[in-house]
């Protein structure tokens, strides 16, 4: 029996070979720096990255059956996941895996499908520098806040801002505040079917916030809130008979 859980971090993997400044911030990709924030950790038994140009997109059954969460960064390549792919994530999650996804993300077509609307928001990077982002813990409760500050400063930040067209998450633990006056909800879980959703708004490729202390532990939370339980993983549904004599 496994122990521990089994992380699979799905990046892109465009910017990094199209781009020299991505290049120069996330030398070992961002899928490498994400990886980071779970590798030998405790709770963590295994941590594996995978690229969009990978066999089956990086989301081969082979893969997704040895997942109990994934770690999802996309950006530019959001139309390339296929269909089928990404209803197979949406179906892993909703049979258990979670689910945490960064950033632009919010875009994807696992994250659309499982939460049934656009993910469609404002956005602004301002002057190419982008500006100052104070992520606001509001849940100091909640498991994902744990060993957090009140609030986590980014100096250089790509804006997203309200109306963020999303379900009304479950929980909420962090909304963002940015230096142009616009707010976010930015750290919001769902649950869906037995699995978990957990959206995360930092991380512009071209900005190294993944190298944030803080940002990091955020990353290692959210995976082990997003681990499946060990609980009745095949609920009975449908038409079934009483479970004693009802006579």
């Amino acid at each position: 029996m496994t122990t521990g859980i089994r992380v699979t971090i799905w990046n892109e993997g465009v910017h990094e070979r199209e781009s020299e400044e991505v290049a120069r911030v996330y030398p070992e990709t961002l899928g490498g720096q994400l990886a980071k924030a779970v590798e030998g950790k405790t709770g963590i038994a295994s941590v594996r990255c995978v690229e969009l140009d990978d066999e089956g997109q990086g989301l081969t059954d082979a893969i997704l059956d040895t997942t109990d969460v994934m770690l999802w960064w996309g950006h530019i390549a959001h139309a390339r996941v296929t269909d089928e792919n990404a209803e197979r994530v949406q179906q892993r999650v909703l049979d258990g895996m979670g689910l945490v996804a960064f950033h632009s993300a919010h875009k994807s077509k696992p994250f659309r499908a499982l939460m049934g609307t656009s993910g469609n928001l404002r956005w602004r990077e301002w002057k190419g520098v982008g500006e100052k982002e104070r992520l606001w813990v509001v849940d100091p409760a909640h498991p994902i806040a744990e060993g957090l500050p009140e609030y986590i400063e980014l100096p250089h930040a790509e804006m997203y801002g309200e109306h963020f067209d999303i379900p009304q998450p479950d929980q909420q633990v962090f909304i963002s505040w940015f230096q142009g006056g616009e707010i976010l909800r930015s750290g919001c879980c769902w649950h869906r079917g037995q699995g978990k959703v957990f959206y995360f708004r930092p991380g512009h490729e071209t900005f190294p916030i993944y190298y944030s202390e803080a940002i990091q532990r955020v990353i290692l939370n959210a995976t082990r809130w997003a681990a499946p339980t060990r609980g009745a993983h095949s609920p009975t549904r449908g038409n079934v008979p009483p479970l004693e004599d009802m006579g």
